[in-house]
């Protein structure tokens, strides 16, 4: 390694120079991987709650309200008469809202740090397996769900996209019929495709927030299986089970 205007003493004594190999990050790598792990572990519980919730689309309706808008009703009055109207339900979505900023700023740091400090090297099958696979396409299923919470919001929350004409505030169940509706096939397609790279997402995301936590040790390996494949298969399949059961008609 060729050293400019080298310290000859320093040399002498074993050291090359005492200034750092690159400038110090305004916020260390270990600071924004801690952020990564526990804002992924929000969104981790987040959509196995949504999940839940959503699945009320297959339970039967009790009187003239279906039961999925009988949960879209809970959502907006929790917390009340504490917390007046949708205070509640506007608190976890600024909290969400800071969670993916955060998630996303830090994803994007990491990886530039990362591909500096690599140059032109590459490291390949370091983990084996899916978890290699899930790996390298870490920024490309992250961009994919960044785009779909997007849609998803413009779509059934706020009902300016695809089923706008269709879209009526707080019937959850009759804009979920609308949106996948079989002529909107291309919709459902982009909800199936979304889920799957929610699970490679997740499996890999939910690996390394828990290792990088350290929580769990070797004897922890069977819990980790649980909570990095079988729960976000879980999610996946429920979640892509939804719109494809409304554009099938099995639900209507």
């Amino acid at each position: 390694m060729t050293v400019k205007n080298a310290d000859r003493d320093a040399i002498r004594h074993g050291k090359i120079t005492e200034e750092p190999l690159r400038e110090r990050p305004g916020v260390p790598t270990w600071a924004l991987k801690l952020i990564m792990a526990v804002t992924g572990l929000f969104f981790f519980l987040f959509v196995i709650g949504h999940m839940v919730g959503n699945l009320k689309i297959f339970m039967p309706d009790h009187g003239a309200q279906p039961a999925i808008d009988e949960y879209g009703e809970f959502l907006r009055t929790m917390g009340q008469p504490l917390f007046p109207g949708e205070s509640l339900l506007w608190i976890i979505r600024i909290v969400l809202l800071t969670c993916l900023v955060l998630h996303v700023w830090g994803a994007f740091a990491l990886h530039g740090r990362s591909r500096k400090s690599r140059g032109k090297f590459r490291r390949t099958n370091l983990m084996g397996g899916l978890q290699s696979t899930a790996a390298r396409w870490m920024l490309v299923t992250g961009v994919i769900l960044l785009l779909f919470i997007i849609f998803h919001l413009l779509d059934l929350t706020i009902g300016e996209v695809v089923a706008s004409d269709s879209f009526v505030a707080g019937s959850i169940k009759a804009n979920m019929i609308a949106t996948f509706d079989p002529a909107r096939w291309p919709v459902t397609l982009f909800y199936v495709v979304a889920m799957l790279a929610l699970f490679m997402h997740l499996t890999h995301g939910v690996y390394l927030a828990v290792s990088d936590l350290g929580w769990l040790g070797k004897r922890g390996h069977a819990i980790m299986v649980v909570l990095a494949y079988w729960i976000p298969a879980i999610v996946v399949i429920a979640n892509i089970a939804m719109p494809l059961a409304i554009a099938f008609g099995l639900v209507s």
